[in-house]
């Protein structure tokens, strides 16, 4: 069983990524707004109940996935650096895998600010992420949440044989996707 966490800010292109990788693997894709967009039918995802409903589903998921006869999982996340409870959600995840003999790789993308805005109101984006489809909040959002959070690592903050950091700025999605697979051999 293989986890890959595709981690990096708003529109960096993660969900893309995921797609192009799970075309090219046997990993399933789990992005982010599935839980998010599913309970925010619901509930507001900002409120009390709409964080519990989405940390429930993503929670059972894993629990299934890590168990499961798959052959692996591609999970995207908007990690905040800056902030202790996402550092634990991840290890929470890591640990659930790894306990039953799987491994974790973690991919780090980055893209500069005007690209992000681009790769915010691309059609795959809007068609896969119905909350994100008001582009005006979307931009404010994603703008907002650059001086609010860290959420790219520092430089050596994440290491190692199962980690990589991209700057897809001007690469396609099929091109970082195959870069991440022989990177890991997937």
């Amino acid at each position: 069983m293989k986890l890959v966490i595709i981690i990096g800010p708003q529109a960096v292109g993660k969900m893309t990524v995921g797609q192009e990788l799970a075309k090219i693997t046997d990993l399933k894709l789990f992005h982010n707004h599935m839980t998010i967009d599913l309970v925010g039918n619901f509930f507001d995802y900002g409120s009390a109940e709409g964080k519990r409903l989405v940390k429930l589903f993503r929670h059972e998921l894993f629990d299934a996935i890590s168990k499961s006869d798959l052959k692996g999982l591609i999970f995207t996340f908007v990690w905040a650096f800056d902030m202790k409870e996402d550092w634990d959600y991840i290890e929470s995840i890591s640990m659930m895998f790894q306990s039953r003999g799987g491994s974790v790789y973690f991919v780090e993308l980055e893209a500069d600010v005007k690209e992000r805005l681009k790769r915010n109101t691309s059609e795959n984006r809007l068609n896969h992420k119905p909350s994100k489809r008001d582009v005006d909040w979307s931009e404010r959002d994603l703008l907002d949440s650059m001086t609010a959070y860290r959420l790219n690592s520092f430089q050596g903050e994440l290491n190692g044989d199962h980690y990589v950091r991209i700057d897809n700025s001007i690469m396609s999605a099929a091109e970082t996707a195959e870069m991440i697979k022989h990177r890991f051999d997937l």
